[in-house]
């Protein structure tokens, strides 16, 4: 949704481009100040969430993600920016807790060889969200709730209230599933041993620099779309496009959800893959408000991504290389073209961009053992590059134009191939091993 939010915002306080990007730094800021917080917290009293429970931590979550959605009324209400910002914020701590409760647990419920294919179907699921919100948040904020064809802060009033009641719907939901639960003895850890490890500190740059890329090409689409040089489109018919974009991260992750999965044979997987590409393809066009055959060549690119899954050959390491790779390869076209050509190439992205933050998670805290839910509080903390990159990209862009700007992302996917390339030849034993390492 704040992909939506920022060019709705920017029109409606006349912001520049790296006044627009603070919707980003305050909700991905969020996750930096929230997770130093809990950092601090494991560092003298002992890992909060293992005291309380994974369960009890997606609780209060959820909480506070409702309250931070009901920000928005007050916010709309006086039609003040800072007021947006604060409200997004909030939301921001309540995803921190999410993030550090939820993809902890996930990666503990089985083997540690696995985590990254368990990882990756959860973020699957967190994808269609991505997909579906640019289409059906972007039909309420910038035409149901219009005033007579008038975007205004109201605009936001309804459809923020609405997120609120589904978190706390989700909540009671949640509160009455049973679901496993971890010993604190087993996993809980004070001080500062998650730093031992390389894989994690690496991986925590590999954090920020994934997030900070994924958020600041995301940002930009619906404007760099409206350009006149590359495809001329309105916000109304942009955001269709913003959701093909996070539609091929949901594609991405589904596939590598079935091709890190070590139990499955080599024949199954290339069908499976093709099915799910095809069936959730399927999907993604009956979301969006766009013909077969203005998405067409879409097509060409899952193909692309299909192939690249092979030569991963389901090592997280490899795979995470190889996609960080050919993303840097489609920003430098989107660069150096223009047209429908650029607007393709840069929708791509998402589907390369899919197993990222899985890979990355998981690689980071493979081997942590007791150390993992600290581990997860740093990774977490990372996440500060989704505030940071987008605004400096604003200000590239202000000064050199959007497509100039984008040279900040092709950087950030070369350290990924740089920390994929080093898990893949350094935590191969990590990666194969069963039973998994660490006691969980």
């Amino acid at each position: 949704m704040n992909d939506v939010l920022i060019p709705h915002l920017k029109n409606l306080f006349q912001l520049s481009y790296l006044q627009a990007m603070l919707v980003q730094f305050c909700f991905f800021g969020a996750y930096f100040i929230g997770s130093l917080i809990y950092f601090i917290i494991s560092y003298y009293k002992g890992d909060p969430i293992n005291k309380i429970g994974y369960k009890s931590g997606i609780l209060l979550g959820l909480v506070v993600s409702a309250i931070g959605c009901a920000l928005f009324y007050p916010a709309a209400s006086y039609a003040t920016y800072g007021l947006f910002l604060g409200a997004l914020f909030v939301l921001g701590l309540g995803f921190t807790l999410l993030q550090i409760s939820a993809n902890a647990y996930v990666s503990l419920l089985g083997p540690e060889e696995s985590a990254s294919s368990r990882l990756n179907l959860t973020q699957a699921f967190n994808a269609l969200g991505t997909t579906i919100a640019p289409v059906l948040g972007g039909y309420l904020i910038l035409e149901f709730f219009a005033t007579n064809g008038v975007v205004t802060a109201e605009s936001t009033k309804i459809p923020y209230l609405v997120f609120a009641g589904l978190f706390i719907l989700l909540g009671v939901i949640i509160y009455f599933v049973k679901l496993p639960e971890f010993t604190s003895e087993a996993i809980e850890s004070k001080g500062l041993g998650a730093l031992k490890f390389t894989n994690l500190k690496l991986g925590v740059l590999g954090i920020f620099f994934y997030v900070g890329g994924e958020v600041a090409i995301g940002s930009f689409i619906v404007s760099f779309l409206k350009q006149h040089d590359i495809a001329g489109f309105t916000e109304a018919v942009s955001k269709n496009y913003l959701a093909l974009y996070w539609g091929g991260a949901m594609i991405g992750r589904f596939l590598g959800a079935i091709s890190l999965n070590k139990g499955i044979g080599a024949g199954k997987k290339a069908i499976y893959m093709l099915l799910t590409a095809a069936a959730v393809f399927g999907v993604i066009l009956s979301i969006v408000d766009l013909t077969f055959a203005q998405i067409s060549y879409f097509l060409i690119f899952i193909v692309l991504n299909l192939l690249a899954f092979m030569v991963g050959k389901s090592s997280p390491g490899r795979t995470l290389a190889l996609f960080a790779g050919v993303n840097v390869i489609l920003l430098l076209i989107t660069i150096f073209t223009g047209g429908h050509l650029a607007m393709w190439t840069i929708l791509a992205i998402g589907l390369f961009n899919s197993i990222m933050y899985s890979n990355i998670y998981t690689l980071a805290i493979a081997g942590l053992g007791k150390y993992t839910s600290q581990g997860s509080s740093l990774l977490v903390m990372a996440i500060l590059g989704g505030a940071v990159i987008p605004v400096i990209q604003g200000a590239v862009a202000d000064f050199a134009g959007i497509q100039k700007a984008l040279f900040l992302p092709a950087l950030c996917y070369v350290y990924i191939v740089y920390f994929g390339y080093y898990c893949w030849k350094h935590l191969s034993h990590i990666e194969l091993d069963a039973p998994a390492k660490g006691g969980h």
